[in-house]
């Protein structure tokens, strides 16, 4: 990790600094070393075990490639109750409040125990407007790492304000996971750290090859401004959200889960 990079105290504050709100509209990202609470780092962290080890994930993924066989998957991540806590955490939910500067919605929650020997994921954004040309409205990516960076795992690269060029999601596929000019590697987090992203900021997943390393548990939670229709990415979507207000996820932020704020789902080509 670059020492210039701008770290959060691991004392959890109310809010974050000025500069590092300026980062993140600059940069596109902010580091949040050792963010979250340990306790719930640690009843996350069998959750995740189950979500892979019974093939939740799994069927999840098969719900969402042929929905018309599949259906519903039979466990969402959001109902395992710690991820469903994490989603509208209020530390959380606070720094989003000041990075959005407007009313926000939960957009979709990913959660793994990626192997140590996964294979990287090329340079992409993760924006999800289906034209890349207003970006206008603020899209964001939480990625939470339980057990942090390190050299045993694969480490997260960012481009540090690619977030203000307009291209295709996978517009730097291409490129694979290799270096590119002005990147930023970060490879040493501790526990419970998250990275916010600019959801359009390009960034790779870089593997280790040749070292034997230990499983990433990696939880990615993502949230949307209100204001123009955001495509859904999973067609179960309706039902998603209806869940987590069935759950009374966030009482006092029930706007979080609206299906106001979505376009109809359609397949990727």
């Amino acid at each position: 990790m670059t020492p210039n990079a701008l770290l959060l105290a691991h004392d959890r504050p109310a809010a974050l600094r000025s500069d590092q709100v300026r980062q993140f509209k600059e940069l596109g990202y902010v580091i949040l070393p050792g963010f979250l609470d340990r306790d719930l780092v640690a009843r996350m962290k069998p959750e995740v075990d189950r979500w892979v080890d019974d093939g939740l994930r799994a069927r999840s993924i098969e719900s969402v490639k042929d929905p018309e066989k599949f259906g519903v998957p039979p466990v969402m991540e959001l109902e395992l109750p710690a991820h469903g806590e994490l989603i509208t955490w209020s530390p959380l939910l606070g720094i989003l409040d000041q990075l959005m500067g407007a009313p926000f919605v939960f957009h979709h929650l990913h959660s793994d125990r990626q192997a140590p020997d996964v294979p990287g994921k090329p340079w992409h954004h993760d924006y999800e407007q289906s034209l890349q040309s207003d970006r206008s409205a603020t899209m964001i990516h939480a990625l939470h790492y339980l057990d942090g960076l390190s050299t045993d795992t694969s480490s997260l690269v960012v481009l540090p304000g690619s977030h203000r060029e307009q291209m295709a999601k996978t517009a730097r596929v291409s490129l694979g996971t290799g270096t590119l000019a002005g990147e930023v590697v970060l490879d040493d987090l501790p526990p419970g750290s998250t990275v916010v992203l600019h959801s359009a900021l390009l960034h790779a997943r870089r593997p280790r090859p040749g070292v034997l390393g230990r499983p990433r548990y990696f939880v990615d939670a993502s949230y949307c401004e209100v204001g123009p229709l955001w495509p859904p990415v999973k067609p179960y979507w309706r039902y998603m959200l209806r869940r987590a207000r069935e759950l009374n996820l966030a009482p006092d932020r029930p706007e979080l889960f609206t299906e106001l704020t979505f376009s109809e789902y359609s397949r990727p080509a």
